[in-house]
Formats: structure tokens, sequence, C-alpha cells
């Protein structure tokens, strides 16, 4: 064989290896636009994916890539997010509004390319632009490499439960309303699975979603939990769940009666169908972890129905779960989360960063903005905000992402913290006025490509406001190695680690009124958003960017944008076509 013949041979092996590493490639068209839903009694118009809510579920195998070309036929822009896909060096396809893109405007569209990397198991879409994604969302289903297995017993079959919140009023007006005001935001009038509230509520007896399963089979189920602010605990009435994956990843398998998702949350769990012949409820109910003394949370319990096959006499009422915790079983909550490790095993390793090059201790808090004359509708005549070390963020008018990329200025600042701006007792009751007022800026913090990271989030009680704060990072998952109640002691809580086998997921419960720490290697150069996955304290402020630096080569970089990007409607309409494609390193 020739030279020439030879190279051609070694091109095409390395390209066919290139693929297969890849993985394949998928198609799906989003078509978004309003359509009418009845809940409760009442109809409303909502935007929605493809007619269905919640939307169409994704299927793909580890490796995968996906471009969705999501069509706006809707009435104002929309953003999607692929939470919990890592997207490596690809933050052009995340998706957080003014973070990674601006709005996909109505009659236009954009093509995501969602590539996956390490995930496996069940993640989710949703809408990151206002509060669409109430409507917005659908699962994502990561199965393994073909030819691979699962490091567990294969399912006889699977299912997803798709967990949501209900508003029956136009959700995005009653929240710019009072957002204007400094108002508090508005509390769902139920939750939902699979799009229904159960027959437990009005009007939903017929369309109460139902499960059909076969006795002695073990069944996948695939829980996202969609909700917009409520850590929601999840039961099926006599069957206990063994929960194998968290955020797609697998976990060392942990036996229960009871599941604690927080939003944002991904669980797999298996179910074995060993019960008498019968119906049985699955039902959600909110965990709630504010104060005793605020109950004007949604307190409905939603349900679906599992409804085993075969000949027998149908029960009046379904079986409901006995043994799922009341709203503010914090005790049950813990218990459970304290169980979930990384299965850690040779298949499926743990690489936790040990040479920590950058230590951050980031405040978690309720806050008020200072309105004249106490003349806003939030607390003390203020509006309600929230913040990261007393910074609450403010998103600019153009993306983050396409003014790092360019080297625009006046976009945002690179002084986001590594530490509090002030050290008081945290957790006390009663802070003085001065914790309470943040500073408002679009603040990022800029990390080298690399650098190992280690990151302390505190809660704290101001405004006597504490409460678990399910924190979300795009474009990696991080290694949770500690956790505790009450102000974290730098000289005391590390000896506590857990390095060895400790949860890999993408969004973790900061605990009321304590402290959680993670770990993650800074090797996904990109612009990356940190935000409460509560919406109602993303609204407010909850939210920082980290920046991360690109690395010293082509394939350690971020590429050049789509050329199709959303342009954006402030100040910046046309600064695209103003700058080539070099890449300042910070603004």
């Amino acid at each position: 064989m020739g030279l020439f013949s030879k190279l051609i041979w070694l091109a095409c092996l390395t390209a066919s290896f290139f693929c297969m590493v890849r993985g394949d490639a998928h198609h799906y068209d989003f078509l978004l636009r309003e359509k009418n839903f009845m809940r409760l009694c009442s109809t409303k118009s909502m935007l929605v994916v493809n007619d269905s809510f919640p939307g169409p579920v994704i299927y793909v195998h580890k490796g995968d890539t996906v471009f969705v070309n999501v069509h706006n036929q809707g009435n104002y822009g929309v953003t999607i997010h692929w939470h919990g896909i890592k997207q490596p060096r690809n933050p052009w396809s995340d998706g957080p509004e003014y973070i990674t893109q601006c709005p996909i405007e109505p009659g236009s569209n954009f093509t995501y390319e969602v590539i996956l990397s390490t995930e496996e198991g069940t993640l989710w879409w949703h809408a990151h632009s206002d509060w669409t994604r109430s409507s917005v969302h659908g699962a994502i289903v990561i199965y393994p490499i073909e030819g691979m297995t699962y490091p567990y017993p294969k399912p006889d079959d699977e299912e997803i439960f798709v967990l949501g919140s209900w508003y029956i009023e136009d959700i995005n007006s009653l929240v710019a309303e009072d957002l204007e005001t400094g108002a508090d935001t508005p509390r769902s009038n139920s939750y939902v699975i699979n799009g229904q509230p159960g027959d437990l509520l009005p009007c939903s007896q017929e369309s109460t979603y139902r499960w059909v399963v076969d006795y002695e089979k073990t069944y996948l189920v695939r829980i996202v939990n969609a909700a917009m602010n409520a850590e929601l605990f999840f039961g099926i009435a006599n069957h206990s769940l063994t929960v194998v994956g968290m955020d797609g990843n697998y976990v060392k398998p942990i036996l229960s009666d009871y599941l604690v998702l927080s939003p944002g949350q991904t669980m797999d769990v298996l179910l074995t169908t060993n019960q008498s012949l019968s119906h049985y409820y699955v039902a959600i109910r909110q965990y709630d972890s504010a104060r005793p003394d605020v109950t004007n949370y949604d307190q409905t319990n939603a349900t679906a129905i599992l409804m085993y096959s075969g000949n027998y006499t149908a029960p009046n009422y379904p079986t409901y779960p006995s043994t799922l915790p009341s709203y503010e079983d914090f005790r049950s909550a813990d218990r459970f989360l304290d169980r979930l490790r990384s299965l850690a095993s040779t298949d499926h390793p743990v690489n936790v960063p040990l040479n920590v090059t950058t230590k951050m201790y980031i405040t978690v808090s309720m806050n008020q903005i200072l309105c004249p004359n106490e003349s806003c509708a939030g607390i003390n005549g203020n509006k309600l905000s929230s913040s990261l070390n007393n910074i609450s963020f403010v998103n600019p008018t153009t993306d983050v992402l396409q003014a790092y990329y360019r080297n625009l200025s006046g976009v945002y600042t690179t002084d986001f913290p590594n530490w509090p701006p002030s050290l008081f007792n945290f957790t006390q009751d009663d802070l003085p006025f001065n914790t309470t007022v943040p500073i408002q800026g679009t603040k990022t913090k800029v990390l080298n490509y690399n650098e190992e990271v280690e990151i302390t989030f505190q809660g704290t009680e101001v405004l006597n406001a504490s409460e678990n704060h399910p924190m979300h990072m795009h474009g990696y998952s991080f290694y949770v190695v500690g956790s505790g109640y009450g102000n974290f002691n730098d000289s005391i809580d590390p000896q506590t680690y857990n390095l060895v086998d400790p949860l890999e997921v993408a969004t973790i419960g900061v605990p009321k009124n304590g402290w959680v720490t993670i770990r993650f290697k800074a090797s996904n150069p990109g612009v990356w958003f940190w935000h409460c996955h509560f919406d109602r304290h993303l609204s407010w402020g909850m939210n920082t960017v980290m920046i991360v630096k690109n690395g010293d080569t082509p394939e350690t970089s971020i590429p050049p944008p789509p050329a199709n990007m959303p342009t954006c409607k402030g100040p910046y309409l046309t600064w695209i076509e103003d700058f080539d494609d070099s890449n300042g390193e910070v603004n």
C-alpha cells in the first residue's frame, strides 16, 4: 500500500473512531406555541412544546449528540436549557437567557447542539427564561453505550414521572407584576404528576395519570422534579423503592419507602411489583423547610395510580402511601439524603479533586432592596431580593457569553468575591438591618482552565428567612464532599469530608441554617450559570456566573459561536459583525 493510500486509510479509521466515540446524532423538532389546558375546573392558555404538557421525551445513549431545532410560535422570547448535561466546550447551546444567549424571539428558530459526555441515566430539559419552565419542560433518557449494561440487573420495563407545578392564572404575568412591585411571587395552585393533579383534587378524577404494571416485574422508574419552587416527597403505597441513580450518575443502591427531590434533581429507582393485585397511589407533597409559621405554601397532594394488570376486583379507592413524610418533616428528609453515595466502582469511578487551588465560601441569603418611603409591596415596604455573598445578580441586556467571547466592556465585571464581604454569626436569629440589603450587579467569577475548586455554600438566617436552597451548576457535575448544620468551621468540618464515594450531582440543597461543600475541576471552558433552582430566588438574584478560561489548545478552548445565534434587543444589536472571533480572557 502506497503512502498516500495509507494516509487515506488512517484518516478514515480515525474518522470512524471519532464517530464511535462521539456516538450517534439525533434530531428533534420542538414547536413552541400556546395551547389551552383544563385543570382544577378552569381552562387557560399556556406555552408548551409540541402541544404536550409535559413536553416530549428525548431518548439517547451515552456520548450521543442531539440537535434540537426550536421553533418559537409563541408570544414572547424563550430559551431552552439541557439540565445536567455538561455540554463540553459548548456553552453556546447551554441556554440560560442573558447568560449564554438572548431569547429565541417569536417567529424565529434556533437549533441547539446538545453534546453528551459522561452522563448516564435520567436528566431533563426546560425553558430558562422568566417562569416559562413551569409549562415548557420534559425528560431526557440516557441509556448506556450500545453493548454496555446497567450496573444492576436489567429491568423488565421503565416508566417516567415528571413532577411539576400548576398555576391557574398566567404565571409569567403574575411574576412580572410582583417583580415590579417587589411583592412575593405566587404559590402554585397544585402539584402535578405527568401533567395531572390527580383524583384528590377538583375536576381531576377522569384525567388522573394511570400506570399499568404486571405482577412480579422490576421497573426502572425515572423521576424528574420540575416543580418551580418546592422540594417534594415522593412515594408509592405499599412499595419500597431502590435508588440507583441521581442527576445522570449512578449511586450505591439504597432501599427506601419514600424519596426527597429538590427542584432540578432527577432520580432513577427500581420498583418490584410484588404486592397484592390492586390499585395504589403514587403521591407527592411538598417538603417545606421555611419557618413553621409560614404556611401559605402549596399543600396539595398530587397523585397518580399504579394499577396491577390481571383479573381482580378493583378497590373503591387506591391505597395511599402511609410512609410519605409530612410537609415539614426535615428529619425524614435528612435521613434519606444522608444515605446517598456515588457508586464508586471500577466501571463508574469517582475522581474527586484532591489538590484544591481555589477555595470559595459563599453565603446564600434572602434580602430586601430598599424603596423610597417604603413604597414597595414586599417586606417592610421594600422589594424582596436574594443574594450570593451579598451580591444580588442583575441580568445584563446582552448575554455574558457573547460579551466575554467578543471582549465587550460594560456588560459584566469579574469581581465576584471568594468570601462574604463581612463575617458574622450567619445562623443567628434577628440579624441586624445592615445584613439584609445586598449590592446589585452583574458580577462573575473567573477561573483558570483545570483549576481544582472547592466551594462551601453557607445558609444564613438573614431576614429570619432561612430554608434549603437547591443550588444548580451549569456545564459541570460536582462532588458533594461534606455538609452540616450551623456555621461552617474551617478547622473542624473538613476533617469530616468524604473523598471516597461522595455524591456526584448537578444540583444540591444547601441545608436550612447549614452548609454544604462541593468540589470540581474547572476543565470545561465557557460561561456557566450558578443559581438557586427555586425560581422565585433566581428571579430575585440568587445567581452568579462562572467564566472558565480556555486551555492552551484548540481542543481545550471555546469554538466560535454558531452563525444563527439569537440576537439581542438591547444596545448591542449589530455588534456581532463588528468583532472578529478572537477570544478576550476577561471583560
